[in-house]
């Protein structure tokens, strides 16, 4: 059996970074997934990790693996596919390099992902989304600084680490044609249109604080150089929601997270008639099969369908003239 360490250091310093340059967001994810299976691992076999043969990872240890995240940890079956394919990935590479232990990988590589269940894409009505701006207190630092963060979630349906890593020199305001510069998944580059409401806002943020062009354009309060953490901005959010949920009641059992703005503004652009292709091009998703679900969860547009195909007098239940469909829908089953 060979050793999983070199296997395992090649992975990720040939096949990741040097070979793909894949981002650092994705190195962390699959480092996570390798440190929970490691000390999984470690805890079955009793082997150290340093120690490890890459026979000892077999079909039983993983799906053990992945049962364990679902039933101790509380994972969900879209995390619990995401370490799978993150396990995949390093196996597969393993075959060029490990070909006494081909039987072993290619009962890894057979294990199959959960089934996940398709859930309600969460969004903000434009009254729900009013009342989170509202609730920001405009009249302190804090409070102008989230309320210009969430105008620009609303605006470009920026995924939350594109928002937090912008620069004060990403912020483009001009007379015309303002927009956002980021760098989005798979370290491409891209540039976002701004409403009126969303200029505006940067527009005095930049005004009113100061920094550098590097500088992040989000930080905590005394911290010009910082940039804030995601828990920082989910904590705000936290406290917006329970505050407009006195004047919006709908929110008062709703989760807002940074990606609900996301889908917020792709819901927006969707009820706007504008194309699918349309919408992926905005958010930045690669593969436009990513931007179908809003396709879906535009109930309103499903009802004016639902209207335009609805009869005018109630149809009488068909019966079929041919003998046979006649038989056969007299049938009923045993």
């Amino acid at each position: 059996m060979s050793d999983l360490a070199p296997i395992l250091q090649g992975f990720f310093t040939v096949k990741l970074i040097q070979q793909k340059d894949v981002s650092p967001h994705t190195i962390a994810s699959y480092r996570d997934t390798w440190r929970l299976l490691l000390t999984y691992a470690w805890q079955v076999t009793r082997t150290e990790p340093a120690r490890m043969r890459i026979g000892q990872l077999n079909h039983d240890l993983i799906a053990g693996f992945l049962h364990h995240l679902e039933t101790e940890r509380g994972n969900s079956a879209r995390t619990r596919n995401i370490r799978l394919a993150a396990i995949h990935s390093t196996f597969r590479y393993a075959q060029l390099h490990a070909p006494d232990d081909m039987d072993t990988i290619a009962r890894v590589l057979a294990i199959e992902g959960a089934r996940t269940e398709t859930r309600e894409i969460p969004w903000l009505t434009d009254a729900e989304a009013d009342g989170v701006l509202a609730a920001c207190d405009r009249t302190t630092w804090t409070g102008r600084r989230d309320h210009t963060m969430i105008t620009v979630l609303l605006a470009t349906g920026l995924r939350i680490s594109e928002l937090l890593n912008l620069t004060r020199a990403d912020a483009r305001i001009q007379a015309a044609g303002s927009h956002v510069h980021c760098t989005g998944k798979g370290r491409k580059d891209r540039s976002t249109p701004l409403d009126p409401a969303a200029t505006a806002a940067l527009r005095e943020w930049l005004e009113r604080t100061s920094g550098a062009p590097g500088d992040p354009l989000f930080t905590p309060r005394g911290h010009p150089r910082r940039r804030l953490t995601r828990d920082a901005v989910q904590a705000r959010l936290d406290k917006y929601r329970r505050i407009a949920a006195e004047t919006q009641p709908s929110l008062t059992d709703k989760k807002i997270t940074p990606h609900v703005f996301r889908h917020t503004r792709a819901m927006r652009l969707r009820r706007a008639h504008h194309d699918i292709s349309v919408i992926a091009l905005w958010l930045g998703h690669e593969d436009i099969s990513s931007s179908s679900k809003y396709l879906h969860a535009d109930m309103e547009a499903k009802e004016r369908t639902l209207e335009r195909t609805m009869p005018d007098e109630a149809i009488g239940r068909y019966q079929p003239t041919d003998a046979m469909l006649a038989f056969l829908d007299s049938l009923t089953a045993p």
